[in-house]
């Protein structure tokens, strides 16, 4: 490879009168002819999705918007209290506090389903993948470990997303081998654990996201591209309505001071926080 050809990209480009994206002419054949669901794939893929392909997504995406007053948003809404002229700085914020506990579950969901996939094959049949599901969940259980993508602490007796994605799947001919697996995943941890614990969102969409043809690496990343959405209804309710003040205060005046006694090193819990708390 010569010196100059490391330099490219195949994403956008533009010079004095257009602007490119992915070989189309942003103006002319993507504006108001492509919604932003489409481009989002258009981008990752590389081609246009189906009308089925985009429907599925757009689902996904729609789900992971917004959970309610998760620590994530709690950063948004006191960073916005804190630097109201910084509202980039705001969502940054409400976007780097997902990881392993909140909407990593993604892409955890999708790399324990891809292992397993990789064992059997994508077009196995319903007997073999519920031997490899039988038996990486007897190792997690036999470990203590969580299995990604099931249980979930609100939603305990289901998760009101999960049927609503499998369903759009049937509807559109998405429902691919992730999906399939997912749940027999979830029977073999029930009958091996003696408890059902739901599909969760988060470990539906990664299955999804893995069956539309996404790469397991990126999806922590689609799961932002939707919470984006939700960070930004958040600020705009805060700049109406104002918690995080109050919020900083109540918590400033609650909150019991105890000092360290002397030498004494400080006490350490032994609980420390959820293996994933899926929103």
């Amino acid at each position: 490879m010569s010196d100059e050809s490391w330099l490219r990209t195949g994403i956008g480009d533009s010079d004095a009168d257009s602007i490119t994206l992915m070989g189309r002419d942003l103006a002319t054949e993507l504006m108001g002819r492509v919604t932003l669901t489409e481009l989002s794939f258009l981008l990752v893929r590389g081609r246009m999705p189906s009308e089925q392909e985009a429907r599925l997504l757009d689902a996904v995406l729609v789900s992971l918007a917004d959970h309610g007053l998760t620590p994530t948003v709690l950063a948004a809404r006191l960073t916005h209290t804190g630097a109201p002229e910084s509202i980039q700085g705001a969502i940054a914020a409400g976007l780097l506090g997902a990881g392993s506990v909140f909407l990593g579950v993604v892409e955890d969901t999708a790399r324990f389903l891809d292992e397993l996939l990789d064992e059997v094959g994508p077009d196995a049949s319903e007997a073999r993948l519920r031997e490899e599901a039988e038996r990486a969940v007897g190792e997690r259980v036999a470990a203590s470990r969580r299995i990604p993508g099931l249980g979930h602490p609100v939603h305990k007796a289901g998760d009101p997303r999960t049927p609503r994605i499998y369903a759009i799947a049937e509807e559109t001919g998405q429902l691919g081998p992730h999906l399939r697996l997912l749940r027999v995943v979830a029977n073999a941890h029930e009958e091996q654990a003696g408890a059902r614990l739901p599909i969760n969102g988060a470990g539906v969409a990664g299955a999804a996201l893995a069956d539309l043809g996404f790469p397991a690496e990126l999806l922590r990343g689609a799961a932002l591209l939707a919470r984006t959405a939700g960070l930004l209804g958040h600020l705009a309710e805060e700049m109406r309505q104002p918690l995080g003040m109050r919020l900083y205060r109540e918590i400033d005046e609650r909150a019991v001071y105890e000092p360290p006694a002397s030498g004494d090193e400080p006490p350490v819990s032994g609980d420390g926080p959820p293996e994933s708390a899926d929103s």
